[in-house]
This record gives C-alpha cells, structure tokens and sequence, in this order.
C-alpha cells in the first residue's frame, strides 16, 4: 500500500499569499509574476538587520511558520525522540586531531554540552608531537563569544607566523557578513581592531603585523583585497586587488610553501591567480597567467618552480603542470601529470619532497602519492565499494607527511597521517558513536541507473542489513547535482535513525557533479541542466525496479541548487515521490537571473545561462525553472525550508514557490514552509541547535511515507 497522504493532520487553513501581479516581458515575452512582492525592496538592509524587513512580508512568515508549527505539532515527541538519538551518537567533547606547526599544535574541540567549537593549541616539541593536553591554552571559546546571541557562527581563526596573535572571524546574523578581529595571545584579549562586512579569509604578512582579508561589496560580492595594519582603523586599509568584473569572485589564501599570499579571482569556468610574497613589505601582486575564457587554474609553489593544476590544453578532466615561477605564464607550462580521459583530479597537495593529489575515476576516490625526487608514484588503496576519502592540508612544508580522512556510508571517519616516503600509516583518530554502532549491521552498495539517454547514473545506498528488500520500504533520496560538487559516500551518524526505522538511504550522483569527471560537470550545466532532472528520477526508478523501495514511498531530499532539483522533479514526475524535502531551494531560477543586482547572480551566469542577454537561455530556464512551471496537478507533500538572511538562495525564493504551488495544485500535499527567522543558507549554528533542524526533517519524511 502507498503512504496515505492524509496523514498530515493539517486542522487549520494554510496561508494564501496576497497577489499582487507583476508584469514585464523578457525577449518579446510577456511574462506576470504574482507573488513579487515577496522579495523585499530594501533587502541588503534585512540582510545586516532583519528587523528591517517590512511587515507585510514579515508577517506571511509568521503566518506560514505558524501553520507549519501547529501541523506538524503532532510529531513533536518523534522530533524529541530523534534529537535524543542523534545527540547520543555524539561525542560531546570531541576533538579535532592536533596539527603542528612549530612550537604549537592547533586544534579545534567542544567541551561536554557546548554549542560552538573552542579554538584551542597546545605546545608541541617538534614534528609529529600533538603535545600535551594538560598544557592546552584556549584560544577562542566559541561558547563564550556566542553567549546570548541568536545566531553565531566562527569562519575563521589563522594564527600569525610568530604565532603571537589571532585573527578570526564572526557572524552573528546568518547573513556571511564576517567581521574580522585580532586577538593577542599572550593576553587572550582582543585588539581594538575591527574589520567589518568581509568575506571571513585572512592571510596574515610574515611579520605578523598586518594581514590581507576580502571585502565584499555593497551586493555582497567579495570583490577587493585589502590589507590591514594592526593597530589602525579599516578606514586606513590599503586595496592590494579591486575585481573590475562583478562576475568574478574573489578569494585569498596561502601557499603550502608559506611564501606567497594567492589571490584568486574566478567564476565557475575561468579563473585567474596572482601571487603576492608575504615576506616583503614592498612586494606587488604578480599575476601568473592573465584570464582567458575557459581556462581554470590554481597554483602551488616550491623552491624555484610553480605546480599548475589546470585544464589547459584540453586536459578536461585536469592535468598538472610545472612552470618557472619568475616567468610563470601559460607558454611555459610543462606537463608533469599528464591528463587522463574520465580520472579527474580534483585537489593538489605540494611538500617539499612530494607531490600528492586526489583524483576520482566513476565515482571512486584515491590518493597518489608522487617523489619528486626519483619520480615515482604509489597509490593509498581503499577496499570498500563505495566510501570517501578527503585530504587534510596541515601547515608543514617540510615534512613527508599527510592527513586524511577515510570514511564510507557504514564506516565511521578514520583521520590517518600516512608517510610518504616509508608509505605507512599512524591512525590518529577514530570517530566514536557513544550510543554504539555496528557496522556489520549495515550494507553500502554502490549501484547505477540508466539515464533517458543511455548514461550509468551512480548510486550510493545504506541500509540494514536486516531490511527485506521487496519494494515495500520507504527511501530517501539525495541529491545536488550543481557547479561540479561531488556527494560523498561519507559516514553521518544522523541518517541512522532513518535507517534503522526501516528506511533506504541513497545519494543519487547526478550529472552536475564531477563524480564521473569534469564531462559529468559539463553535461549537467547552462541548456544541459534538465540532464540533473532526468537523471534523479532514473535513479528513482531503477531503486524501484531493483525493489529497494516503491512509487510513492521515496521522499526526495535537496538544499541550495539541489532544492531547486526537487522543484524540478516535482514538476516533472510527482507520481514518484511521497514527499519532497526542498532545504533552502533556488526555485525562482528565472527571476534571480534576471536580477543582475542580487549577490550571486552575475557569478551564476556561467552556471545556468544569462536569460537577460540569451533568447536561448531564457527558454532553457523558463523551461525547467521549479517557480515559474507549478501546474495544476496533484503533488508530493512538500516541506520547504528558508533563512531570512540567506544571501546565497533569499528567503524569497522558497516564499514564491509555496505560495504558487498552493494556489495552483489541483490536490496531493500538503505543502508547508518554515523560515528561520534567525539564520541564514547554512541554518542553525549550534551544533545540538542544528539536530532540531534535522529532525523536522526526519519526523517530515517518515510521516510522508507512512512509518509514524
């Protein structure tokens, strides 16, 4: 039997949203909008000051939080359950493995209870040594500093070179408007230093008295690197890097060699890097290779020479390259890792005697490990079938060591420093679930669809061991599938209490990501997005057909671009799904395009297509956009969920498309919106904050699909 989607007791009438039309034509085309007015007028404003938001809007919130508080109230015990198992698989003082650097390892950890994470070091008597915990010296504690605020969140703390002071990073709005700060560590107090409105990175001068951060711009576009004198006012800070094109983001960072600051300025298919010596107070940005359309780059550096990861020349999938760093340009671009067709490589990491990347062959990570010295390689092999596997730059240069971190859908997280050049590993750490976890008792599988046109989608799958598979369990399904990010097959000891209520979990890695390749990326973008649609709802169905689960008992699951997935296949197969999880959905797709003021927008254009100056782009959107093609059919239950001051997906995007939905569906839901009033895209800080999130999520899908 399907799930009886009266189940939802929705005793009180769902708000309707005034509408207001609003009309205006694109390419000839004329075009209304009802619910416009949803976006606020002044919404740069809420951003920094969400009381600012006007109050008719404000008050369709309320309405709309209301409504979903008081129907989904039933569940509150089962949310109550839920948050009590999810926080018994946490160990509540958890602590990041110590990472040398000199004198002091540095760390992150959370005391028993706390919310936020303590910024912590401790000394350290050479290389390999984390030190001694009873000599810990706390550097920042999150606890304190987040003490009766709504929202907090730490972005960043980079210690300087002599290691005599901090700078780190907050927001207390949820908006990603960081405010940079100096912390003296002899006294553990903070300078009256106080950088507003950046972007959160700092790279600190090698004299430790000034560091470069990013400003970000009044459309909240990081856009110009600044440097900072300690002891002077922002007001006297110097622009070392202004981007003139507001499509192009701009970001900073360090060397592994520690000698140069890198500036990057970059959209989702060109990037341009310039490296600036951190050691000379004189030194001007030096570019590395002037923009061209279609080229992507980043760089590391080691004596005498650059390392080049890129896709020049064809190399779609990423090659690496060596170039002289006093004359650093593509014509001198040497090939050192050779591009290989389907394996791509996705991360460089440069020590002084070694060269080490990750690279991904049909949805399988691995570690290379290459001697710059003799020039022979040796992979770090992994068994399972499917799992994740991610690198952890440390601060050292100088060593032969690396830190990774291993997990897999049943496996809890292992961080392993692994040697290069004796080729063995020292387990540093093992993630424990207090409440206990046996890994025997589940399975991970790694299966694939068949897309419309012919093309082996990957799926990743959990479930127990123990679980009958006769198409009669319930399935929730994941996916993203945007800007080339790739889901990992990682262990979360959250789904857990999805899994063992009888559920399957699956990650459906859609074309959009790079899990098989940059072509994946490619093939999922710009007027090839609707292959991100089609390939979910092959991966649902061929969970059906191999009797995982049945219509009608899948409840679909996406954030960010990946919500804007669950709009499209709302849309496009309804039948399938008993209900649909949209976590702060991009649905307006057509409207946010359009809007070449909002934050992201103009970065986006290589991403999805400019609608404004392409009649072929427009079509291609308007299409496909969640928003604009709601029809008058029967849908899924549907819980959409939102920040007030998201800069990245506005609250206004989840808004429209709950209103447009309500007043257009023929029958199926119900459809319920929930809008933090106090957070932004990421949700919650708070770490136990975050599990009340997850569990209106939870408690949402196993009513959905019958199982409360």
């Amino acid at each position: 039997m399907a799930p009886d989607r009266t189940a939802f007791p929705t005793r009180s009438e769902a708000p309707r949203a005034p509408v207001r039309p609003h009309a205006y034509a694109v390419h000839g085309r004329a075009l209304t909008d009802d619910y416009a007015w949803l976006k606020a007028e002044n919404w740069q404003e809420v951003l920094k000051d969400p009381a600012c938001l006007p109050e008719d809007i404000a008050a369709h919130l309320r309405a709309e939080n209301a409504y979903a508080e008081a129907a989904l109230a039933e569940d509150a015990p089962l949310r109550r359950t839920l948050v009590a198992e999810m926080r018994g698989r946490i160990r509540e003082d958890d602590s990041g493995v110590p990472e040398p650097d000199g004198p002091f390892a540095y760390y992150t950890r959370h005391r028993e209870g706390g919310q936020h994470p303590l910024v912590c070091r401790r000394p350290s008597a050479g290389a390999g040594d984390l030190g001694d915990p009873a000599a810990e010296e706390i550097l920042v504690d999150g606890d304190r500093e987040g003490e009766g605020l709504a929202f907090f969140e730490i972005a960043a703390a980079v210690h300087a070179d002599d290691h005599a002071r901090l700078a780190w990073s907050l927001d207390t709005k949820g908006s990603e408007l960081y405010t940079l700060r100096v912390r003296d560590l002899a006294s553990g107090a903070d300078l009256d230093d106080r950088v507003e409105a950046t972007s959160g990175e700092a790279v600190w001068a090698g004299d430790g008295a000034s560091f470069w951060y990013v400003a970000v711009d009044a459309n909240h576009r990081p856009a110009r690197v600044m440097r900072h004198r300690v002891g002077t006012p922002q007001s006297a800070d110097e622009t070392v890097y202004a981007e003139p094109d507001a499509g192009f983001f701009v970001h900073i960072g360090e060397t592994q060699s520690g000698a140069f600051l890198t500036v990057t300025a970059s959209d989702h298919e060109t990037a341009e890097v310039h490296l600036l010596d951190r050691h000379d107070p004189a030194a001007a940005l030096k570019v590395v290779q002037a923009r061209e359309p279609l080229l992507i780059y980043s760089v590391e550096h080691r004596g005498a020479d650059l390392f080049i990861l890129t896709n020049a020349d064809g190399a779609e999938d990423f090659k690496i390259a060596t170039a002289p760093l006093a004359t650093p340009g593509r014509a001198q671009w040497r090939d050192l890792v050779p591009h290989r067709a389907g394996v791509m490589i996705r991360h460089l990491h440069l020590l002084a005697d070694h060269l080490v990347r990750l690279e991904i062959e049909n949805a399988r990570p691995r570690i290379i490990v290459r001697d710059l010295g003799t020039q022979a390689e040796h992979p770090v092999a992994f068994a399972e079938e499917a799992y994740s596997l991610g690198l952890q730059p440390g601060h050292a240069f100088d060593t032969a060591t690396i830190r990774f971190v291993y997990s897999s859908m049943t496996t809890p997280a292992e961080t392993w420093d692994y040697d290069c050049a004796a080729r063995t590993r020292d387990l540093r750490k093992r993630q424990t679930v207090p409440s206990g976890h046996d890994p025997a008792a589940y399975v991970t599988r790694r299966l694939f669809a068949t897309a419309p046109d012919g093309e082996q989608v990957p799926i990743s799958l959990l479930h127990r061991r123990d679980l009958p598979l006769d198409g009669s369990a319930p399935l929730l399904l994941y996916g993203y599938g945007s800007y080339g990010t790739l889901m990992p097959a990682a262990f979360r000891t959250n789904l857990l209490s999805l899994v063992d209520r009888g559920f399957v979990y699956a990650i459906a890695h859609v074309r959009g990501g790079t899990e098989k390749g940059w072509r994946w990326y490619i093939d999922g973008k710009r007027e090839k997005k609707p292959n991100t649609f089609s390939d979910f709802v092959a991966c649902a169905r061929a969970l059906v057909a191999a009797n995982y689960t049945g219509a009608q008992r899948i409840v679909a699951h996406g954030g960010s671009a990946g919500g804007m997935l669950m709009g499209a296949v709302a849309n496009l197969a309804p039948e399938l799904f008993a209900g649909i999880v949209a976590d702060v959905p991009f649905v307006d797709v057509l409207n946010t395009m359009l809007d070449g003021d909002l934050p992201l927008t103009p970065p986006e254009w290589p991403e999805w297509g400019n609608p404004g100056e392409s009649l072929a782009a427009f079509e291609t959107i308007l299409g496909y956009s969640p928003y604009e093609n709601v029809a008058a059919r029967d849908y899924p239950a549907i819980l959409a969920l939102g920040g007030l001051t998201d800069p990245r997906v506005t609250y206004w995007e989840p808004a429209k498309w709950v209103a447009r939905l309500r007043a257009t569906m023929t029958g199926g839901g119900p459809v319920f919106l929930r809008i933090n009033m106090e957070a932004g895209h990421g949700g919650a800080a708070g770490r136990f904050d975050r599990l009340e999130e997850v569990a209106l999520i939870y408690a949402f899908a196993l009513r959905a699909a019958g199982r409360v």
